[in-house]
């Protein structure tokens, strides 16, 4: 029977004192938006209509990339959502649209 091993930091911390940001720098993996970043002056709750289904639902905005386009699927449907942001230099969103991704 094999052990289980448990792949251990490159960087030298050590397990108990590394955080989510330090895990994805030590492995060089790509921040992901979690509940916690939730909370930053970056992401924002934003209610969306989905152009396909028409039903609305919550989805966070990342504007800590500046102005951007990006498609995301409907949280009902599943059909594909093209987000345009703009977003000004200090941060601030200045303009928002969403409209078919196809």
């Amino acid at each position: 029977m094999s052990a289980s091993r448990t792949k251990k930091p490159r960087s030298g911390h050590s397990p108990e004192t590394v955080d989510g940001r330090a895990i994805d720098e030590i492995y060089g993996l790509e921040p992901v938006i979690d509940p916690q970043l939730e909370r930053s002056a970056w992401v924002r709750s934003q209610w969306v209509r989905c152009p396909y289904c028409g039903e609305s639902f919550e989805t966070a905005l990342d504007l800590s990339a500046g102005s951007a386009s990006y498609v995301e699927d409907c949280q009902i449907c599943c059909r594909p959502i093209e987000f345009r942001l703009e977003v000004d230099h200090e941060g601030t969103l200045t303009s928002f649209d969403v409209s078919r991704g196809d």
